[in-house]
């Protein structure tokens, strides 16, 4: 099976008119808008949809109160995977199919989440060579000179989970993602095996001390092309009043160790969660041999500003590798090879691995 990654994200809004002035100013290309809704299309064909609470084509029940991302719709790459994906999901969860084709479901976490069949486009991408005291590729020309920021992917979303291992492991059993890092008791990042960036979704911990114990929204990332257009974006974002003060505000513009990216947040209107602008994140294959990671040491490579949780004088240098998943025993709360059913556990035979 290949999914492609996020075709659209599905916000419920109290404020159309300044979710709308936040994501333009954000630099996301409006396609249209109108007293009820408002549709951002990104250069990859991905979406950015706001409708207002109450909108019969939010899910219900809601996952959570408040503004945020009520639904997850994942790109897959024809019918005949969109099919399989539905008949394995239907072994665990109720799923619909609506009249266009859409297969809507809930995972066992409360996330809402939608697949249907999508075209993606390929991303024209530019940046400049760059320069140091040694070697410079970029030898008589000068810079790229960016204007804005102009956000082109949705790399990745971010979600709160209370089981963020059983999360991960609905993903891999149906979705078909893949395992890619564990920042141990913090949370898993999971790669669509039809995209190479380094996560295409992350479940955090609700056990932390800095999360809801429910289902949640959290945040989510956008590709630029370098650093200059984050950097870029940050400045406009705060020049227009856009504040960097929630819980992932680290100080700026700053780069998790973890999957090597330069990244950005900015509060999204309504207390819902940020959204992020990413750039030079690492981009893997199925080569890749999956690590654990002691959390801060993960996280937050520059950070100033950092949650106390994330920060310490002496954060040991903590990294291993976890083909085995050794590093989730602790942490998991279904077992492995089951299946809740009906409030119960449930063992996958064989002939169910072989139809997953």
């Amino acid at each position: 099976m290949s999914v492609l990654g996020v075709e659209s994200v599905v916000f419920g809004v109290s404020d159309l008119a300044e979710n709308l002035r936040f994501w333009t100013d954000f630099g996301l290309p409006l396609l249209y808008a109108d007293e009820k809704e408002a549709v951002f299309r990104l250069a990859s064909g991905s979406r950015v949809v706001l409708y207002l609470h109450g909108d019969a084509r939010l899910p219900s029940p809601d996952p959570f109160p408040g503004d945020g991302l009520k639904e997850t719709v994942w790109g897959v790459e024809n019918s005949d995977t969109l099919d399989r994906i539905e008949k394995s999901l239907a072994r665990e969860v109720v799923t619909v199919r609506g009249a266009d084709g859409t297969v809507r479901c809930v995972c066992p976490d409360g996330q809402p989440i939608a697949l249907r069949v999508w075209s993606k486009r390929p991303v024209v991408s530019q940046t400049s060579p760059v320069n140091t005291p040694s070697s410079y590729p970029r030898f008589n020309q000068h810079r790229i000179w960016r204007r804005k920021a102009i956000p082109k992917t949705i790399n990745h979303v971010v979600f709160f989970s209370p089981d963020y291992v059983g999360s991960f492991e609905f993903y891999e059993r149906h979705l078909g993602f893949r395992y890619i890092d564990h920042s141990k008791g913090t949370g898993i990042f999971a790669r669509a095996d039809g995209t190479f960036e380094h996560h295409s979704i992350f479940w955090v911990n609700c056990d932390l001390p800095i999360a809801p114990d429910h289902f949640k929204f959290m945040h989510i990332a956008f590709g630029c092309d370098d650093i200059d257009e984050v950097m870029l974006g940050a400045n406009i974002m705060e020049a227009k009043g856009w504040k960097n003060a929630s819980m992932n505000s680290s100080g700026g513009i700053s780069r998790h160790r973890i999957s090597s990216a330069i990244y950005y947040y900015c509060d999204i209107p309504g207390k819902q969660g940020e959204a992020e602008y990413h750039a030079d994140t690492d981009y893997v294959d199925d080569n890749w041999v999956p690590r654990a990671w002691d959390f801060r040491f993960g996280s937050l490579l520059w950070a100033n500003n950092a949650p106390p949780i994330f920060r310490g004088d002496n954060i040991p240098w903590d990294m291993s590798f976890d083909a085995d998943r050794k590093s989730f025993e602790p942490y998991r709360k279904t077992k492995p090879g089951k299946l809740p059913v009906e409030g119960k556990l449930a063992e996958i035979t064989e002939e169910d691995e072989h139809a997953i």
